[in-house]
């Protein structure tokens, strides 16, 4: 059985994780731990193999520190984590030897979209990122849209003309010259747009999670598979084979 401690257990996400785990026959949730616990403690009391972070930016950089010194597999699924944060994360758990990973969003379809969304920008040159996250999302823009830019802007090569406003502010921000607008409303969970504009034509490429269980299979495929790894990988398509 694999033993899994769940870090921001109470959460809304957390919640998903622990029902998840739950129902796989070789897994088993070794400790539910949230705010108000001793993340330490828990580690090296429940003894578990792999822990799984939902919690919010500002923690998850400790946390994810805690796990990998404690010899546990990380999967965290907190966004908000700067890219020295997750180089450092990556470096420390090289030298532990510790599988892992760290993905911005955990549904398959997201994943294919920003897959999709790169190769896509080779092609065309215009684009724009919409996302749409529920009013309690804390961070902005979103993992899954900064990684979804990032990488189309790789796969381009070369800068894309700078957007045209008569305001400053009103096109949103911008990765990799790619603009990002971030919605924060109720009544919405994830949900992301890739708009891609050329002569005569237009491409959208969209997901929507309608609910938190859309990001389990992923969840529970990234705990099976940090066991077999020995670093951490960044993103669910490096254990996907995209």
């Amino acid at each position: 059985m694999i033993r899994v401690l769940v870090s921001g257990a109470a959460g809304r996400m957390g919640r998903e994780v622990v029902k998840a785990v739950s129902a796989q026959r070789d897994m088993v949730v070794a400790a539910q731990v949230d705010i108000e616990d001793d993340l330490r403690d828990a580690l090296a009391t429940a003894a578990p193999a792999v822990a799984v972070d939902f919690t919010t930016p500002a923690s998850a950089y400790a946390n994810a520190r805690a796990i990998i010194e404690a010899g546990v597999r990380p999967v965290i699924g907190t966004t908000g984590l700067t890219s020295d944060e997750v180089a450092a994360l990556v470096a420390l758990a090289g030298t532990a030897g510790l599988g892992g990973v760290i993905a911005p969003n955990f549904a398959i379809g997201a994943v294919l979209l920003m897959h999709y969304a790169a190769h896509a920008a080779r092609f065309l040159e215009q684009a724009e990122i919409i996302e749409l996250h529920h009013d309690a999302k804390l961070d902005a823009p979103s993992g899954t849209a900064r990684m979804t830019a990032e990488r189309m802007a790789a796969a381009r090569g070369r800068p894309p003309e700078a957007p045209r406003e008569a305001c400053g502010g009103f096109r949103g921000g911008a990765v990799g010259g790619i603009p990002i607008h971030s919605v924060r409303l109720k009544g919405f969970v994830a949900h992301q747009e890739v708009i891609f504009g050329a002569q005569g034509q237009a491409l959208t490429l969209r997901h929507d999670s309608f609910n938190r269980e859309s990001f389990m299979p992923g969840v529970v495929l990234a705990v099976r598979e940090a066991l077999r790894l020995d670093r951490i990988v960044v993103g669910l398509e490096k254990i996907l084979g995209l």
